[in-house]
């Protein structure tokens, strides 16, 4: 089988995985990305699509709201007609808890969001569409993401910078020597490239190789013997009909079932349900999470209730539940809190392997939101960078994504990459 070498390869080509391939390029190193299928076919391109403000974070999990707080505001400068500015509301309906409108806004304010407070009238004066019984919003910055575009046009800049990008290129084996690795026992052993099928058909050997596979990150450290206590859950996404929404709307409680609509030109996204999957390619779906997504967001915006959905799909969260939080988020579970694994982090985590479980060469990056992928991506960098011993500061906070503005021509790469995925379907119908 014919064999290539490069710097780094990263597996997996969603959001992550890209935004790991554009930040290593642009630092001047060789880059090869394999994905099995289309670009952001799996996780990124199953979204709700929301660029949070952190709002949604700010009381349970403060840390990871700034993240989202600061990514927000990047994303928003580098990745133009990937995003669409819409602001958000945090809605209080009539039987929602009003202490915990008061410790979200204070939650809000202490990690420097922009945020303000409207009554109900005024609030369905901008949008008339919500329920009677709004009692007051919390205005946040949120706005809405294209996965498509987003996944597509960092891609792109990985390629402009040098990165061989490859699609329906599954990984078929991990590749591993023992002993001899720098810094390792004897018994230690590194990780030094895969076989990859599909499109590709060869081995790649690399210096590093990056397992941005998201959901299915256990199951390819698995390939190296590695244990990666993966726990993905899955979650509907309803699509209805509904010009003129102009506003995300986040329902004023703990994150639940139902809560959050977000708007596009002609329709809404409605989201979401929270369920453990054994494997993130075959689970079961549900009618109930369907009708329990729509029932929910109707509270917020009751002409939901009559919208025949136009499509209906499930993404699979890529959680991460090392036996630490697994033992608390048992405890959590068996104290009445719904099995839901709502309790497990949003955060993300850098695993490196050498340090981990002595195997070097591996890295996985896991767990985390679409929104903060690009600061997933530069953690990881920063260590692959640390790893081979190569200078470089990230630059991709201030370098704005190609094409940016061009709805065309960001159009142009989700279909050079295979990129199209029903979160922002409605761009291309």
């Amino acid at each position: 089988m014919t064999a290539t070498e490069t710097d780094v390869l990263v597996l997996g080509g969603g959001a992550t995985g890209v935004g790991v391939a554009r930040d290593c390029a642009m630092r001047g190193l060789d880059v090869t990305l394999c994905e099995r299928g289309g670009l952001g076919s799996g996780t990124s391109g199953r979204s709700h699509g929301l660029l949070h403000s952190g709002a949604r974070y700010a009381v349970e999990d403060p840390d990871g709201a700034r993240e989202c707080v600061e990514e927000n505001r990047i994303l928003r400068e580098i990745a133009g007609e990937c995003v669409r500015r819409t602001g958000g509301y945090v809605v209080q309906l009539e039987r929602d808890d009003p202490d915990y409108f008061d410790r979200l806004r204070e939650a809000c304010e202490s990690i420097g969001m922009d945020v303000g407070v409207q009554p109900g009238d005024a609030a369905r004066g901008a949008v008339p569409e919500l329920a009677d019984d709004v009692e007051r919003v919390l205005t946040v910055p949120d706005a809405v993401i294209y996965p498509s575009r987003l996944v597509a046009a960092t891609a792109e800049s990985a390629r402009r910078h040098g990165a061989a990008i490859n699609t329906h290129a599954p990984v078929e084996d991990l590749h591993t020597e023992s002993g001899g690795a720098a810094g390792l026992s004897d018994a230690g052993r590194r990780v030094t490239g895969a076989t990859v099928g599909g499109e590709v058909d060869r081995r790649i050997d690399a210096e590093v190789v990056v397992n941005a596979t998201g959901a299915w990150a256990g199951d390819l450290a698995a390939m190296a013997g590695i244990d990666v206590a993966m726990r993905p859950t899955r979650g509907v996404m309803v699509a209805v009909e509904l010009p003129g929404l102009g506003t995300v709307l986040n329902r004023c409680r703990a994150p639940s079932d139902g809560d959050i609509v977000v708007p596009h030109a002609e329709q809404a996204i409605l989201g979401t349900t929270s369920v453990a999957v054994e494997d993130p390619d075959e689970y079961p779906t549900e009618d109930w999470e369907v009708e329990r997504t729509i029932e929910e967001c109707a509270a917020m915006i009751p002409a939901v209730r009559e919208r025949e959905p136009i499509r209906t799909y499930w993404g699979v969260r890529p959680l991460y539940e090392p036996d630490e939080i697994e033992r608390s988020s048992a405890e959590s579970r068996a104290a009445g809190n719904s099995g839901s694994e709502r309790g497990i982090s949003r955060g993300f985590a850098l695993l490196d392997h050498a340090q981990r479980d002595g195997v070097a060469g591996l890295l996985t990056i896991v767990g985390g939101k679409l929104t903060t992928y690009r600061l997933m991506a530069e953690a990881t960098t920063d260590l692959v960078c640390d790893r081979l011993g190569v200078g470089g500061n990230c630059q991709t906070a201030s370098a704005s994504l190609p094409e940016a503005d061009d709805p065309d021509r960001l159009e142009a790469f989700v279909e050079q990459y295979d990129a199209a995925g029903p979160a922002d379907a409605d761009l291309r119908d």
